[in-house]
């Protein structure tokens, strides 16, 4: 059961850093949250109203705690476990949505903040350019299936565009280059596909859900960059590829795989699109419109439970890729961005020591991750190699012990610190 928890002037709560579930509610008195500006270090303060929940993100995403909840005033909170604060909110649609609104402003923010040190804004004032750019930037990187739909998406919904014509001439070359290239390209192997669907949620495998069913294939464009938000998505089977056309080349985001969804943030606040979504492999999906989002969420409280831990877990790892970006060291950028490999999952190679990881990944997602230029990221793992941190292969990398990494990535920080003091 919840309880009611006093504090007295000048209390904390809980600091930053702390590993603390539980959620609070400040019932009476006066309380502040600070935490650190992720870009320049100043420090930032909140101050809780009565009635408002704090502890929230952390708490639900499982992660450390972001800021320090300190009392200015004699102050009573009610305090109350994940599993409690499911069993009593799930099922009240103000309080849901108004998180879900709330931590989706915040992930906006955190993509703002990101996009302007990748030095690339968004232009939501005009998604008809954005539109067109995107379809140029999968036609220059020979992706012309995906060049083709985004095509095809801007056409639907901006018929009477100056940049039709364009759009269209695009569309038809790009047309025929994927024809082109489907002659030239194996079918995908059926009982691979089947394999996936074995791997579709349970709790939506029910014949209410199959009116919302959609079915993808590799390199189809499922969302477009810019695009208006109309619909979000639940993957049932395969992976969904998220990227975004910077100077005209594709960065890789993310990938999504079953039981995550997509699409929901600009259902929420009503704005463009901050990304392409792509089938990475066949895929098979939910989608939901903005009519029946709001049903969805409050008539099946276990979904949005699932959409509030997502945004949650999304705001934590948008931060900590926001923090390598940060990283003005190229070689300890690199680091940085196995350790985050390191941290969302690894393998160990045969029957050696845990420090020693493999990575399924290439040189340039590597550079995607640490926003810079494949040329500038093959140089630099040349050099790791060189000194026999990592081996490079055509799929995977190892790295040779991962604390290396942690090593570097940390005198970087300490340095960092040292000179902000003089």
């Amino acid at each position: 059961m919840p309880k009611v928890v006093s504090y007295t002037k000048g209390s904390i709560i809980y600091f930053e850093g702390d590993k603390d579930e539980r959620i609070f509610i400040l019932q009476k008195g006066t309380l502040i949250l600070s935490s650190k500006d992720i870009e320049s270090d100043a420090t930032i303060t909140e101050q809780i109203k009565t009635g408002e929940f704090f502890g929230v993100k952390s708490a639900l995403g499982h992660f450390p705690r972001e800021e320090t909840a300190t009392v200015l005033t004699d102050t009573t909170v009610i305090s109350m476990g994940v599993t409690e604060f499911e069993q009593i909110f799930s099922k009240n649609e103000q309080v849901i949505l108004k998180m879900l609104r709330v931590f989706s402003s915040q992930l906006r923010q955190i993509h703002k903040k990101t996009e302007s040190v990748m030095n690339d804004a968004y232009n939501f004032s005009n998604p008809e350019t954005g539109m067109f750019d995107v379809a140029r930037c999968f036609y220059e990187a020979e992706e012309f299936r995906s060049c083709l739909d985004v095509c095809e998406k801007f056409l639907a919904r901006f018929p009477n565009s100056p940049n039709t014509s364009e759009v269209a001439k695009l569309m038809k070359d790009a047309s025929l280059h994927n024809d082109r290239q489907r002659k030239n390209v194996s079918t995908e192997d059926p009982s691979a596909a089947a394999s996936m669907s074995s791997n579709a949620l349970r709790m939506f495998d029910l014949p209410t859900f199959k009116r919302f069913a959609k079915t993808y294939e590799p390199g189809q464009v499922i969302i477009s960059e810019y695009e208006p938000g109309d619909c979000f998505y639940l993957i049932q089977a395969g992976e969904v590829q998220l990227v975004k056309c910077v100077n005209g080349s594709n960065k890789n985001l993310d990938i999504l795989h079953p039981g995550e969804f997509f699409g929901e943030m600009a259902i929420l606040d009503d704005s463009p699109r901050s990304a392409t979504c792509l089938a990475k492999s066949s895929v098979e999906c939910l989608e939901f419109n903005k009519e029946n989002f709001r049903l969805l969420v409050t008539g099946n409280p276990q979904i949005a439970l699932i959409l509030l831990k997502l945004f949650c877990k999304r705001i934590y790892d948008q931060k900590r890729r926001f923090r390598i970006l940060l990283i003005k060291d190229k070689p300890a950028r690199i680091a940085d961005v196995f350790c985050l490999f390191a941290e969302m999952n690894a393998t160990a190679v045969g029957n050696a020591e845990v420090s020693l990881r493999k990575f399924n990944t290439t040189i340039s997602d590597v550079a995607h991750w640490a926003g810079i230029s494949v040329e500038e990221c093959r140089d630099e793992l040349s050099k790791f190699s060189e000194r026999r941190k990592i081996a490079i292969y055509d799929n995977y990398i190892v790295v040779n012990n991962i604390n290396d990494m942690r090593r570097m990535v940390d005198s970087y920080y300490s340095m960092h610190e040292m000179d902000h003091r003089h």
